[in-house]
């Protein structure tokens, strides 16, 4: 067991966590990081973000991914690329169990992120950022005046379609079903929007053109076994997400869809336990929120350790 007692203990390294660890580190906290692939999370995917302030031609996510370490390295964070496989978070010191050894703090941040539900195509994971996307938020204006494909049928989906409306030439809203889920007014907006609703009909097959990007997606009507073919540049899925949280659930609340059940000052249950980002249950999952929710952790763990050791 190691001796060391760190402050604040980090886990994931996404905008977040990278964020508490810049905070923690400049306040004078030992903090260290625990991050099991490489700084920026599920942003390190995303070929241009566009609407994350100080970068005005945008940035590909890994290389901000990177700078937000970088920073937090510079004010004297530590990071140590693990594998989380256990947690105490119930006393005073918290253990973290990892495949490199136990890490001891007084307090912990938790920021593991949540992973898009994914359509389950064979190619998927390889046409990420190559028209495949997740986000219409993040990475709508890729597809400015081009033709896109949103498959899904509840608020996001929605949400997402009007958005990508004032941007594309042409956009489908594939559906299972032969209703949304969406509230009555989004549902309005959308009847009036432009966009070309496909009942009934889930996605097939992602076509890849010559070029190796994305060129066209096969739908199956769900009822007849047909199939449609939409040529697109690109497709966006908004099937709900799922929160990386599973390690922590029977120690932290967490909602009915398994995300972190802490409010904006990000406390949880547990004395000294933060969640931080996309793992957070809130209204709004982008960059810019997850780092507000690292800066706000770190002021309120400041809080609670000098509480502690008062």
């Amino acid at each position: 067991m190691s001796e060391m007692i760190y402050d604040m203990a980090v886990v994931g390294g996404g905008p977040g966590g990278c964020t508490a660890a810049l905070y923690g580190a400049r306040a004078g906290l030992r903090t260290i990081v625990l991050e099991k692939l490489a700084a920026g999370g599920q942003m390190a995917d995303s070929p241009l973000i566009e609407n994350y302030p100080g970068f005005p031609e945008g940035l590909d996510g890994y290389s901000l991914g990177d700078l937000m370490r970088q920073g937090a390295e510079r004010a004297g964070a530590e990071f140590r690329y693990a594998q989380l496989t256990g947690a105490d978070l119930t006393g005073t010191v918290k253990h973290l169990q990892t495949d490199d050894g136990e890490v001891l703090a007084r307090t912990v941040v938790l920021a593991p992120g949540a992973s898009p539900r994914p359509l389950g195509l064979p190619n998927e994971k390889e046409l990420i950022g190559r028209g495949m996307g997740y986000c219409a938020a993040c990475d709508g204006m890729l597809y400015r005046g081009k033709t896109v494909v949103v498959v899904g049928g509840g608020n996001t989906a929605v949400g997402d379609a009007l958005h990508l409306a004032k941007l594309c030439q042409k956009v489908y809203l594939v559906h299972r079903r032969d209703t949304l889920r969406a509230p009555a007014p989004n549902v309005r907006a959308l009847e009036n929007s432009g966009v070309e609703i496909v009942w009934n009909a889930r996605p097939a097959e992602l076509v890849q053109g010559e070029d190796g990007r994305l060129c066209a997606l096969k739908v199956e009507d769900v009822h007849t076994g047909a199939i449609r073919e939409l040529a697109c540049d690109g497709v966006f899925a908004a099937i709900g997400r799922v929160p990386d949280t599973q390690l922590f659930r029977e120690q932290v609340t967490c909602d009915a869809a398994g995300y972190f059940a802490a409010d904006e000052t990000t406390r949880t249950n547990l004395p000294g336990v933060f969640a931080v980002g996309d793992a957070r249950a809130k209204a709004v999952r982008q960059v810019v929120t997850a780092t507000a929710d690292g800066a706000v952790a770190v002021h309120f763990a400041q809080e609670y350790l000098a509480g502690v050791e008062g």
